[in-house]
C-alpha cells in the first residue's frame, strides 16, 4: 500500500524542527509525518496521537528506526490537552493536524468509508465507539438527513431533500453499494464527482462528529503551545479550512501568535501527480508569541 503524507516537505519546514524539541503530531494515520519528524530529532520527543488503533499499529511498524523518539497515544482532539498532562507536559515546540482520511481506512473492505466496493455501513476511525453510519442512516429522520447532507455534505438544498427521502423509503439500508446505487438513481452523475461524494463525506464527520473534535483542538491547541512553537494545520475540505482560517486570523489579531502564511498552501504540481488524493489540501501554519 502506497502512503504519501501530504506536503511533507511544507509540514516540516513551516514547524522549522529543533533536534531537542518536543512536537505532536495529532493524526499519526501510517506514521508518514511521525516518522519524517521524529528522524529529525535528537534528544527531543514526539507526541504521535490517532483515533484508529489499527493505524497507530502500522505506524510503529513504519517508524521502526525512531521508535525510541515516539510515544503514541490511542487519543481524539478533544483529548489534547488530557494527554499531554498525562505525560508530564504543558506545553510543546510544535502541533501538526492532518485532518484528512487515511488511505488505510479508505482502501480497507470492511471500514465502510468509500462507495467504490460494498462495505458495512461501519465509517467509525474509533473502533471502540458505539455509534456507526448504518444507526445514522436508519435512525436519523428524512428532515435530519437532509440537513446533515447540506451541512456537512455542502451539498445543495434540493438535491439533498431528494436523496434523504428516498433513503428513508429504501430503509433499512445495509451497506455502502446500496447507499450509493440509491444517491444516483435520484441524482444521476454529471462530471468527475459521483452524486454519494458529498452523502458519504457528511455521514463519515457525522459518525466521527468531526466537526466537534476539530472545535476542541482549534480550542486546546493554542495553550498546548510554547512560545515561538510552531501549529501547522493541513484541511481537506473547505467546511474545515474555514474553521483554522478564522481561530488563526483571531489569534493573529489577540496578539497571540504570528500567521506564517498569508495565504494557504497548496502542495506542489508534482506532488499533486504522485498522490491525486492531495489536490484539495491546503496548509495553514502560525508561530506562538
Amino acid at each position: 500500500m502506497g502512503h504519501y503524507p501530504v506536503m511533507l516537505g511544507e509540514s516540516l519546514q513551516f514547524l522549522a524542527i529543533r533536534p531537542e524539541g518536543t512536537y505532536a503530531d495529532l493524526t499519526c494515520g501510517l506514521g508518514g509525518h511521525s516518522g519524517a519528524i521524529a528522524r529529525l530529532l535528537t534528544t527531543g520527543r514526539l507526541i504521535s496521537l490517532d483515533r484508529d488503533e489499527e493505524s497507530l499499529e502500522l505506524a510503529k511498524k513504519n517508524c521502526e528506526d525512531c521508535l525510541d523518539r515516539i510515544t503514541f497515544r490511542h487519543s481524539a482532539f478533544s483529548q489534547l490537552r488530557e494527554t499531554l498532562r498525562s505525560l508530564g507536559i504543558e506545553t510543546v515546540d510544535g502541533i501538526l493536524a492532518d485532518l484528512g482520511v487515511s488511505r488505510m481506512q479508505l482502501t480497507s473492505p470492511d471500514r465502510g468509508f468509500t462507495f467504490m466496493q460494498a462495505a458495512p455501513l461501519d465509517m467509525r476511525m474509533d473502533r471502540q465507539q458505539e455509534i456507526t453510519a448504518a444507526d445514522v442512516l436508519n435512525g436519523s429522520s428524512e428532515r435530519e438527513l437532509a440537513q446533515l447532507f447540506m451541512t456537512l455534505g455542502e451539498e445543495r438544498r434540493h438535491p439533498a431533500e431528494r436523496i434523504s427521502r428516498a433513503l428513508v423509503r429504501a430503509r433499512p439500508i445495509r451497506d455502502t453499494g446500496q447507499l450509493a446505487d440509491i444517491v444516483q438513481s435520484v441524482v444521476p452523475r454529471s462530471g468527475k464527482l459521483h452524486p454519494a461524494t458529498r452523502v458519504f463525506q457528511a455521514l463519515r464527520m457525522a459518525v466521527n462528529d468531526e466537526p466537534g473534535e476539530l472545535d476542541a483542538m482549534l480550542e486546546q491547541a493554542p495553550a498546548c503551545l510554547a512560545s515561538g512553537g510552531r501549529w501547522v494545520v493541513i484541511a481537506f475540505q473547505s467546511i474545515d479550512d474555514r474553521k483554522v482560517k478564522t481561530v488563526f486570523r483571531d489569534l493573529g489579531r489577540q496578539s497571540r501568535a504570528r500567521i506564517l502564511t498569508k495565504h494557504v498552501v497548496r502542495p506542489s504540481d508534482e506532488e499533486t501527480r504522485k498522490n491525486p488524493a492531495s489536490r484539495s489540501a491546503v496548509l495553514r501554519a502560525l508561530e506562538a508569541i
